[in-house]
């Protein structure tokens, strides 16, 4: 499933960043080439207008210079001085029928009313376009001009072909047409990555709630099949027996009962529906009714409990008083649980920037550093042989989400001389 969905998350995201890329492409390829076009036509405009300058003040115009200019600016040039043609081909040869001249002419007269008659022995000033023109398939700039001198007219067409214009925007479509495939190709090799990354939590989470069905079915299923045997049994068995069944029955439904609220409180936990109420609560006074309580309890298996608390006032701290309660019943259960007979189990309280430190340490059989983290984890049991039915290995982990709510941190480390150290720390100074 997720390998499909891996392929498609890459596929989408390449695609909808492929799109802009090419949408943001054509756009700057749109004005760069609208600019390039203005550009060159510019530049021939310019180049234009100094050939006639040129022509209108030369007396006598040298073919040397207008064979160089024409190599010069790539201009193709037909000049006439009164109707005359003036010949410097020899020079440097046209490159393109003469009949693209005259449709030149032909297309500033009717277009542009560029007329020789109305050029007089009067007249002082140049009349010009300057245009593009099709010819044959192919694209030029043209210019004509009528410059009068003293004694007539003299006649320029300047043709310009744009096939090398041409070439140049070609070849810039293609460089952008190629960044554009080497960005998409990347892109894709981008989000085949970034889009596994991504899904790491997904099939984390997917697996420990495969796990984590996995052993809550197991926990369940244990209770039951307890619970049907003792039922089966009590068809058959006398009053005292019955009643030892009954006891049983309602043992394992406690325990099935219990399993199902802490199910029930990891689910709110996962859909953000556990909520906490914080209150100003004096925690070396919820230390100490931690102790008494599991006081009795450490007593009948002789396990000695101590409290350290600090000399002076401890300010109050706001958190959850209930939820508190419950993460210090959690690990002092498990203090008791696993430590042996003469065993001790120490609570002790610090104080330091407004940040609070609980440390619950025991002097049981200790956690190896490769399970120092994964002790946190749902129906997670550091020793597999453990058969304690009042444990279901979520205790820690519902510790973990309440200290969590709190903004707080919990680990575990070992314990001075042997043994477990489980951290608290809290930033909930009140002021």
């Amino acid at each position: 499933m997720f390998q499909k969905l891996h392929i498609q998350l890459t596929f989408l995201c390449t695609l909808a960043s492929s799109t802009i890329l090419v949408f943001m492409s054509l756009i700057c390829l749109f004005f760069s080439e609208s600019e390039s076009a203005k550009s060159h036509f510019s530049d021939f405009q310019i180049n234009a207008n100094m050939l006639y300058n040129h022509l209108s003040s030369q007396s006598i115009l040298s073919r040397n210079w207008l064979a160089q200019y024409r190599a010069d600016t790539g201009f193709e040039m037909d000049i006439r001085d009164n109707g005359s043609k003036l010949l410097f081909e020899n020079l440097s040869p046209l490159t393109v029928n003469e009949d693209i001249f005259t449709q030149a002419r032909t297309q500033a007269r009717e277009k542009h009313v560029i007329l020789e008659e109305a050029i007089t022995k009067d007249s002082m000033l140049s009349t010009q376009a300057d245009f593009s023109l099709n010819w044959e398939g192919e694209e030029y700039y043209a210019s004509v001009a009528l410059i009068p001198k003293k004694n007539g007219v003299i006649n320029a067409a300047v043709l310009l072909p744009l096939s090398d214009f041409h070439k140049s925007v070609i070849f810039r479509r293609k460089l952008f047409a190629g960044v554009d495939i080497l960005g998409i190709f990347l892109l894709g090799l981008f989000f085949w990555f970034f889009t596994w990354r991504m899904l790491q939590p997904l099939i984390r989470n997917r697996q420990k709630q495969t796990e984590f069905i996995a052993s809550a079915s197991h926990e369940l299923r244990s209770p039951l099949t307890v619970m049907l045997s003792a039922l089966s049994a009590m068809q058959y068995a006398s009053p005292e027996e019955a009643a030892h069944f009954s006891q049983i029955i309602k043992q394992e439904g406690t325990r099935m009962g219990r399993l199902i609220d802490d199910m029930l409180m990891l689910s709110g936990t996962d859909s953000s529906h556990l909520s906490i109420q914080k209150t100003e609560v004096e925690l070396d006074t919820l230390l100490l009714s931690a102790y008494e309580k599991f006081e009795p309890l450490a007593q009948k298996k002789s396990i000695s409990i101590n409290i350290a608390l600090p000399d002076e006032l401890v300010p109050p701290c706001c958190c959850d008083k209930e939820r508190l309660e419950q993460v210090l019943s959690i690990l002092l259960d498990n203090a008791l649980c696993y430590t042996p007979e003469g065993g001790r189990i120490r609570l002790s309280l610090t104080v330091s920037s407004e940040k609070f430190m609980l440390r619950i340490s025991d002097s049981g059989i200790g956690i190896p550093d490769s399970e120092k983290q994964a002790v946190f984890d749902r129906f997670y049991r550091c020793d597999k042989s453990h058969k304690d039915k009042e444990h279901f290995g979520l205790g820690l982990c519902i510790a973990r989400e309440i200290v969590n709510l709190h903004r707080g941190k919990i680990w575990v480390e070992d314990a001075a001389g042997g043994g477990t150290c489980f951290v608290i720390v809290l930033n909930g100074a009140c002021h």
